[in-house]
């Protein structure tokens, strides 16, 4: 069955080396499977209010460039977080999508929660050094995410890469990259 990846590039700079492995790995992709890219540091999205606990709990529909990310979220039976590791854990324009989830669970009429479950989730990401127990945090994140969605875990490509095209040199991640998304992801569980 032919699968509709939607890759969500994190980083505040195209060309990356976090967007750049995920190129690898999307290479791979079988013959009839579609990617569908989206920098998520280029979209106008609303600051993040959370409104739940209060009268206002339920959100407005989204609008202009949330309205595209909701339904390119939606349209996806993959989804691909292309974070470099910013602080331990996910980047900026990440975290902020992810906080929109949040408000989707309120919207009227959306049942968000029961769409995404069955769904996959990766990432991706690049970082400095080799010690790639630093981006436990950032896998945690999205693994937890993927669980209390109901959503199968596809696990994190890892690779090393500081300065634009370090990448390149990490013939260990290059590797992984041509078999990471043909790997089985993890069913879903409840966090």
């Amino acid at each position: 069955m032919a699968r509709d990846f939607l890759f969500l590039l994190g980083s505040t700079r195209s060309g990356g080396n976090t967007e750049a492995l995920a190129r690898q790995a999307a290479a791979q992709l079988p013959a009839g499977d579609t990617a569908r890219w989206l920098s998520l540091a280029e979209l106008e999205l609303p600051g993040f209010r959370d409104l739940r606990h209060t009268e206002q709990r339920v959100q407005a529909a989204p609008t202009g460039d949330a309205a595209t990310l909701l339904e390119a979220t939606l349209a996806a039976t993959d989804l691909v977080i292309a974070s470099p590791l910013y602080w331990y854990s996910v980047s900026t324009p990440v975290k902020h999508y992810l906080d929109h989830w949040g408000n989707w669970l309120y919207s009227p009429d959306l049942d968000f929660k029961q769409r995404m479950a069955g769904r996959t989730l990766w990432g991706v990401t690049a970082l400095a050094g080799s010690d790639h127990s630093l981006a436990d945090p950032l896998v945690g994140t999205l693994r937890n995410s993927a669980a209390y969605m109901g959503m199968n875990w596809g696990g994190v490509l890892l690779g090393t890469g500081t300065r634009p095209g370090e990448i390149e040199g990490d013939t260990e991640a290059a590797a992984r990259a041509k078999t990471f998304f043909s790997s089985a992801p993890e069913p879903a569980s409840r966090a």
